[in-house]
Order: C-alpha cells, then sequence, then structure tokens
C-alpha cells in the first residue's frame, strides 16, 4: 500500500516530467486506437466481399492465336473452333481454386408414355434432327434460381429436390400425364461417343417429389414442345452427369466460375490445362471489377498497419528516452531510498507502479479520443484509396459473381463503419501496458545497478 500511495504522490510531485511522459502516451494510445479500428472494421469488411463476391473467370477462344496458326477459314473441310465440352466444364468445377461456380446442364429428353403440355397443337412442333434421331419433347435440367426469384413454387404435399433421381414437375404437365407425388416416370435420351460417333440410349427412371405452379414466361423460343417452360423437368446435377461416360456428349453444359481472389488465375489455368483445355482457348479473369472493391479497403488497412508500427516504434523509443532520463534526475531519490533499507524489487515495483498509473490516465482519455476521430480519419484515407483504385481501374460498372451464383452490380466503398470492439479494446489495453512496462524495466534497469553509497556520494 505505501508503495502505490508514494506511485502516486510522485506524480504529483514530478508533474512536467509526467506530463511530457503523458503527452506521448496519450499521442500513441490515441493513435493505436483508430489504426486498431480501422484495421480490424478493414479486415472483417475484406472477409465479407470476399466471401460474398468471387473473381469470375472467362474461358473463350484466342481468335488471333488460332488464325495465325491455322489461317481464315475457307470451305467445307476448314478447321472448326476449339470450345469447352460438357465434360471439361464439369471437371473444371472441381478444383481448389474454385470459391463457387454456377453450373447450368440440360438435356432434351423424350418418352413413349408421357405427353409434353402443348405437343401436337398448331403451334407446337416436333422438329427432326437427323436420321433417326428426333428432338426430345421435354427438357430436363438442374435451373432451380427461378424458385429463389419466386417465379415458380413447390405446391402442398411436394417439396424441393434433396436427391439423385428425384424430381419436380410442372403443375400443367402433371395434370396432363395424371401425374402426382411419388409417381416415377420414365424418360430417355441419346448420348454421342465423341470417338466414333456411335450412339447410346440413356434411361432416366425418377420418382416425382414436388409439383411447382410456374408463373415463368410460357416459352422461351420457338413454340414447340421442347421450348415449352411446363415441360421442364427439374433434377440434380449428379443425376445429369452419372449418365453420361467419359467419352460421351449430349449434355448442354453453361459453367461459370468464380476463384477465390484474382491471383489464384495463373494457378488455376495450369491445372485446368492439365485436365484438357486446348491450347487455343484464352484464361482470363475481370481482376480490375474485383480490385474495383476489395482494393481501397486491403489498401486502407495497409496504411493503418503500417502507420500503427511506426507509431509503436518510435513511440517506445521515445518513452524508454524520457522513462531514462527521469531516473536519471531521480538517481538521488532512489539512493536515498535504498541507503534507507528499500530493496531494489521494491523501488522498481514503486517506479512501475508510477508508469502504470500515468498509462491508466492516458488510456482511458486515449480511448475516448481515438474512438471519436477513427471514423473521420477512416473516410479520409479511404476516400484517397478509392479515388487511386478508379484511377487505375478506369471502365464501365464493376460486374462481380455473387454468392449463389450469377453476377450483381457491386458498388465500390466510400465510406466504412470503424466499430470500437472489445477485442480492440483488449488488444489496445495490452499494447498500453506493454509500453509502459518496457519504458519503466528500461529506466529501472539502467538506475537500479548502481550502489546507494554511490549514489549518495555522486550527490555530494
Amino acid at each position: 500500500m505505501y508503495i502505490l500511495k508514494n506511485a502516486l504522490q510522485n506524480i504529483g510531485r514530478n508533474k512536467g516530467r509526467n506530463i511530457l511522459i503523458g503527452i506521448i502516451l496519450f499521442a500513441v494510445i490515441a493513435t493505436t486506437v483508430v489504426t486498431l479500428m480501422i484495421n480490424t472494421t478493414a479486415e472483417s469488411i475484406i472477409n465479407d466481399y470476399k466471401s460474398r463476391f468471387g473473381s469470375q473467370v472467362n474461358i473463350s477462344v484466342d481468335i488471333e492465336k488460332f488464325l495465325e496458326i491455322n489461317g481464315p477459314p475457307s470451305g467445307v473441310g476448314a478447321m472448326a473452333l476449339p470450345r469447352v465440352s460438357a465434360q471439361q466444364s464439369i471437371v473444371f468445377a472441381d478444383s481448389e481454386y474454385i470459391k463457387e461456380y454456377v453450373m447450368h446442364i440440360s438435356k432434351d429428353v423424350t418418352s413413349d408414355d408421357l405427353v409434353g403440355v402443348d405437343e401436337g397443337s398448331s403451334g407446337s412442333m416436333m422438329a427432326p434432327v437427323g436420321g433417326d434421331v428426333t428432338l426430345g419433347k421435354f427438357m430436363l435440367m438442374n435451373q432451380f434460381s427461378d424458385f429463389d426469384e419466386g417465379q415458380r413454387v413447390v405446391s402442398d404435399g411436394g417439396r424441393m429436390v434433396e436427391h439423385d433421381n428425384e424430381c419436380l414437375i410442372s403443375e400443367e404437365f402433371a395434370a396432363l400425364n395424371n401425374l402426382s407425388v411419388n409417381d416415377v416416370i420414365d424418360v430417355y435420351a441419346d448420348m454421342t461417343n465423341t470417338g466414333d460417333g456411335t450412339k447410346r440410349t440413356v434411361q432416366y427412371t425418377l420418382t416425382i417429389v414436388g409439383i411447382y405452379y410456374d408463373f415463368t414466361q410460357e416459352y422461351s423460343g420457338v413454340q414447340m414442345s421442347l421450348s415449352n417452360r411446363r415441360n421442364e423437368i427439374l433434377t440434380t446435377t449428379e443425376t445429369l452427369v452419372s449418365s453420361m461416360n467419359a467419352n460421351e456428349s449430349g449434355l448442354s453444359v453453361n459453367a461459370t466460375y468464380f476463384l477465390k481472389e484474382p491471383s489464384m488465375l495463373e494457378d488455376f489455368e495450369a491445372e485446368i490445362r492439365e485436365k484438357g483445355l486446348d491450347d487455343y482457348m484464352a484464361v482470363s479473369t475481370d481482376e480490375s471489377s474485383y480490385n474495383k472493391i476489395v482494393s481501397p479497403v486491403e489498401g486502407l488497412k495497409k496504411i493503418a498497419v503500417t502507420f500503427l508500427i511506426v507509431v509503436l516504434i518510435l513511440g517506445a523509443l521515445i518513452l524508454i528516452l524520457l522513462s531514462t532520463i527521469a531516473m536519471r534526475e531521480r538517481k538521488y531519490e532512489i539512493g536515498v531510498l535504498r541507503a534507507m533499507g528499500m530493496k531494489k524489487g521494491k523501488v522498481a515495483l514503486g517506479m512501475l507502479s508510477e508508469m502504470l498509473i500515468l498509462t491508466v490516465i492516458c488510456l482511458v482519455i486515449g480511448l475516448g479520443v481515438g474512438a471519436a476521430t477513427a471514423q473521420p480519419v477512416a473516410n479520409a484515407l479511404l476516400s484517397q484509396q478509392v479515388e487511386a483504385a478508379e484511377s487505375a481501374n478506369a471502365g464501365g460498372p464493376v460486374m462481380i459473381g455473387s454468392a449463389g451464383g450469377g453476377a450483381a452490380n457491386a458498388e465500390a466503398l466510400s465510406e466504412i463503419d470503424i466499430q470500437l470492439s472489445s477485442d480492440t479494446i483488449m488488444q489496445i489495453i495490452g499494447i498500453s501496458l506493454l509500453l509502459a512496462t518496457l519504458a519503466s524495466v528500461a529506466g529501472i534497469s539502467f538506475i537500479t545497478k548502481y550502489e546507494p553509497i554511490k549514489i549518495l556520494m555522486e550527490r555530494n
């Protein structure tokens, strides 16, 4: 108790010196509050954006390279442009660099027992494709986005597809064929061997688990049974893919991939080339759009971290210097205390207590001032980063793949809401106490190495 009481009295006796140390402590703590708040908030925003948005991959034919090697197309035997096959689209999706992908798979199918909506009407048609192959009557597909948008709704007593070989059908299709939930339907389709051109008929046996009300536009193209949206049979991706062998084609696949980060493009490209991507195909990503959103916040975070490190290093050096000078001025006081019989440990504890009390006072004030100034400082710094990003990525609207698939117009951040979290407060307290301890230990170790007699003799 004496040590603590004496420490409080010493703070009042040495006002000038302690005010100077307090100003430095306050400046360091307030700056630490601002930078840590900005850093913590920026980190959470970056993680949130990376979880919600990916960098969309574009795979397209490199026309210049193709024409340079093969020349312009001429005649019937001209080399066809390369493309990504259905098998490759599916294989490419299995990658550690992919955050998510959107894969629309469809296959025209037919049945000897089922009738399509508007099949055989004057506005409908069945079109021979060639040989003995006829275009299917229904479309088997894995697209469920209309349910999320409210354009389709599963009727009471049914549910969404959850397992392989399950399907949903429209209310009109069910009524026309007298079908209900838990009924089983058989449809079939042709698959073509890409090597020898032979065809194989594949049968899908599907259990109806739900019937949906359809509010979409009835026809998506030519008015024929196949393009009537009431004839869409919805099933899982695995059900569609499992029917196709490695060397077969027949499924229509439209895949869009989203990288976790644009920097992974090179690794992803190397991976899919090993999986068979044609050399004429170019792989790119809209990195400028991604960076337009994320880079301002990342730049803000880097500024905050760099400034924090500089402030802590300079602040620690200044505090150590001031503490050492203060201890030299108080050398006689320490000599007297030691001559009276006070041990080194108690002397050191008293000096440390003074610094800790001073630090607590500065910590309370610094937290309040830092929390009040963090928001305007962050907005000013972010504004500069946004301007720099816009200058570096001048262009059209930002298009970033959204979680759940597709693309969304994502606005670059113009301001962020800075919050002082409990974790940040604990970090600030820890940093402040560490600075106070370092400064005190440096000064105490300097002065306590002298014996009290020597200190008093130098005073005389």
